[in-house]
Formats: C-alpha cells, sequence, structure tokens
C-alpha cells in the first residue's frame, strides 16, 4: 500500500470516529487549511450526526486516489436525511496528493457524476 493512500485512509479513520478535525470543504471553492476548516465547521453544523463512511479507495495515478463514500446524517433545520437532500447518499472524493500533503480535495454528492468525470468504470 502506498504512503498516498496510507495518509487517505488515516484521514478516513478519524472521519469515521467523528473527528473532523482534519478540515473539509463543501461544494465550494476555498484556498488554504483555515478557509477549509471554517467551511467545513460551517457545513457540520447544519447536520446531526453527519458521517463519511469510505466504502472502496482507488489510486488512479501517481497523485489522484479516489474513494468512494456513503454519507449519512439528518439536517437539523429540516429533519432530512443526506439522501434527501444530496440527491443520493453514495458519492465520492477525488485526493490530489504531493509531496505527503493533500493539495487539493475534490467532493462529489454523486458517485456516478465522479466516474463520469474522472473517466472511470464502476
Amino acid at each position: 500500500m502506498s504512503e498516498k493512500l496510507d495518509l487517505v485512509r488515516s484521514i478516513y479513520a478519524d472521519w469515521e470516529r467523528g473527528d473532523w478535525s482534519r478540515p473539509l470543504t463543501d461544494a465550494s471553492r476555498v484556498t488554504g487549511v483555515a478557509a477549509m476548516a471554517m467551511t467545513w465547521t460551517e457545513f457540520l453544523s447544519t447536520w446531526d450526526d453527519f458521517r463519511a463512511e469510505a466504502h472502496e479507495y482507488r489510486e488512479i495515478d501517481d497523485e489522484h486516489i479516489v474513494v468512494y463514500v456513503h454519507n449519512t446524517g439528518r439536517g437539523k433545520g429540516s429533519g432530512m436525511e443526506v439522501g434527501q437532500v444530496m440527491g443520493t447518499e453514495d458519492g465520492a472524493n477525488l485526493f490530489v496528493i504531493r509531496d505527503g500533503k493533500v493539495v487539493k480535495l475534490v467532493l462529489y454528492r454523486d458517485r456516478n457524476r465522479a466516474l463520469a468525470d474522472l473517466g472511470l468504470e464502476a
């Protein structure tokens, strides 16, 4: 297993335990760790018990790892489940890693859209 894959797996291990201290973004574009942390904190504040469970890790090339995820949670204001709000509970996240650091993270709410954008097959 590559060091890059180990890094991504360690991030998901934290997230699956409910430790969201490693920053993540929502659909907006942000730059820098502080901005990512603020955006992620804002996103999480709208959900009760939001979870992102990794189902599969795929190394696409030397820099890119895609993770197929299953998201769960209930909107604090609406009471709606993730799948009702996002259209699906199954998404994908693309990590771009250079020099042992995540330099870009793309979140896909819909796994099929991720596969199409990345030119991958299920």
